[in-house]
């Protein structure tokens, strides 16, 4: 088994792991979460399209969370590190002040072992003259160039050598293309191959930083990540396998060659071997992209007291695009099938911890059904950036409705957790609009009463969030009188030149269209000549937003 920290066992349990966590992912959504590195969230579960800032989502009822920060929240939030290098603090005072307790000391390690790959096939290449060694201590001397090996430890097809086998040479070795410092280690796990680099501490660190940190960033918080990073490694080494470290987001993200950056490798030139200590031990250095203005305790996210892994202010964590997120929609009754409810989700209520973030919530469906989680499973459920937010539930119906011309309709729902929401309306032909504010009642249902002139959309509007979809049809008023000289009537909305057909009723239930004509100016129209016998009626089609409306059903005897 691999022995790692409990703190990121537990992040790890409660948080999907994925490749991913690179610098980019401080600057824009990835879909990464690491117990020690950059974390990042996505929104690939919610319905929601995003346009021009705002988010929208045409589902009935909408789940709706906005929050803080990106990450898990412990240790040091690298915006938050970033802003104050940019305001003058040196690395040391940046990390002292992430983990409150420690003092720099010197790491005696001074070379590592890194998974890069698991394969069952790869290319290994050099571009001067190489060489493998293997388990039995033969050596072989390979030109320069790329060499398949296969999960039968065979080069090129050859006979297959004994494990492990090791590749050395002068200039940088390549898997699949990547290039590595360091020698290669081949072992044979089951049917496929670990190919683990093996180098120097700080060789490792200079293909970790850039990939964790910009390295356009200020000079002071770079050497933080550094330290941070070289921390967070030994304090997390494997045992019993053999190597020492993931390669990915299981440790740390580590892209070789192509990630090294000059800034970066002078941070890390810079706080050589420096690790930060608790009690004369390597600290396990934790660190995120976020905070949202306050980190948070270990003994609050995983139940585990940590003395240096305790809230702190982050003033300069604000320079961070994900400083305050949201709102981020999803459909409520996807939302109730993620959390294995049967019906939609009726009613949300939460439970922060000290640090403000989500300790416990409790999600009602709407036969009563109820499922209780911690902060980290919704975040892991719905991919939110962080646990410090809050939920919001929003309602509109009917999801279509048609009316004649001239009446009301009432679009019902309801809103929980979200003050200020408001409805927008967008007439056929017509752009988005304000169209009121909502009155609710105490328990947050509305019944409002719309007028539209012609067909409607409607939606709630909540801030930069826009949520639900309910089209009002509106259909013609086609009054109808008939006379001893024929039929005539008129027609709403005013729409002159409309088509107006006089139907009669077939034996076989239909309607068959006996004679066409168009309303006047004033919206009149009439059909001249006595009507046989039979079941009629009027229909008019204005268009223009406005759907075909027929008269009442009148009889000729």
């Amino acid at each position: 088994m691999i022995r790692v920290g409990r703190l990121a066992v537990l992040l790890a349990a409660a948080l999907p792991l994925a490749a991913g966590g690179a610098a980019a992912a401080l600057l824009a959504p990835g879909s990464g979460v690491a117990a020690g590195t950059t974390t990042a969230a996505t929104t690939t579960a919610a319905t929601a399209t995003t346009t021009d800032g705002t988010a929208v989502s045409t589902a009935s009822r909408v789940v709706a969370f906005t929050g803080h920060g990106w990450g898990h929240g412990l240790g040091l939030s690298q915006w938050g590190a970033y802003g104050y290098a940019k305001h003058g603090l040196a690395y040391d005072d940046i990390l002292a002040h992430y983990y409150p307790g420690t003092t720099l000391g010197r790491s005696r390690v001074k070379t590592v072992r890194v998974l890069v790959a698991q394969k069952k096939s790869v290319r290994i290449g050099a571009t001067v003259a190489a060489t493998v060694a293997d388990g039995a201590g033969a050596k072989t001397a390979l030109e320069p160039g790329t060499v398949t090996l296969d999960a039968k430890l065979s080069l090129d097809g050859r006979t297959a050598l004994p494990p492990p086998l090791t590749f050395t040479s002068k200039e940088p070795l390549t898997v699949d293309g990547r290039a590595y410092r360091g020698r290669l280690v081949v072992q044979l796990d089951g049917k496929q191959l670990d190919l683990v680099d093996t180098l120097s501490l700080e060789t490792y660190l200079k293909g970790v930083v850039p990939a964790e940190m910009p390295s356009t960033w200020a000079p002071e918080a770079l050497k933080a990540q550094a330290v941070a990073a070289r921390s967070y490694a030994l304090a997390n080494l494997a045992k019993g396998r053999p190597f020492d470290l993931y390669g990915d987001t299981r440790s740390q993200v580590y892209g070789g060659i192509a990630a090294e950056s000059p800034a970066a490798s002078a941070a890390v030139d810079a706080t050589k071997g420096q690790v930060v200590l608790y009690n004369g031990k390597v600290a396990d250095t934790l660190f995120f992209s976020t905070s949202g203005g306050r980190t948070a305790s270990a003994l609050e996210s995983t139940g585990i007291d940590v003395p240096y892994l305790v809230p702190v202010d982050d003033p300069y964590d604000s320079l961070s695009p994900y400083h305050d997120w949201g709102p981020i929609l999803y459909d409520a009754a996807a939302v109730a099938r993620r959390l294995k409810l049967s019906t939609s989700v009726q009613s949300v209520t939460v439970a922060n911890g000290a640090s403000g973030r989500v300790k416990t919530m409790l999600v009602t469906s709407d036969d009563d059904a109820q499922v209780a989680l911690t902060g980290n499973q919704v975040r892991s459920a719905l991919g939110l950036r962080s646990t410090w937010f809050a939920p919001a539930l929003l309602q509109l119906l009917p999801a279509t409705r048609t009316m004649t011309y001239g009446g009301a309709v009432s679009l019902t729902g309801f809103v929980r957790g979200a003050a200020g929401v408001s409805l927008e309306a967008k007439p056929a032909g017509g752009a988005w609009a304000a169209a009121g504010s909502l009155q609710l009642a105490a328990d947050g249902t509305f019944a409002s009463i719309v007028r539209p002139q012609v067909t409607t959309w409607y939606r709630l509007a909540w801030g930069s969030a826009r949520a639900g979809l309910a089209k009002v049809t509106v259909a013609a008023r086609v009054s109808a009188v008939v006379t001893s000289a024929g039929v005539e009537g008129t027609l709403g909305p005013a729409a002159p030149g409309a088509p107006v057909q006089l139907q009669q009723k077939a034996a076989t239930g239909g309607w068959k269209t006996l004679a066409s004509t168009t309303d006047d100016t004033s919206s009149a129209w009439r059909f001249d000549g006595a009507l046989a016998a039979g079941t009629y009626r009027v229909r008019a089609a204005p268009g223009h937003g406005v759907a075909a409306g027929v008269s009442a059903a009148f009889t000729v005897q």
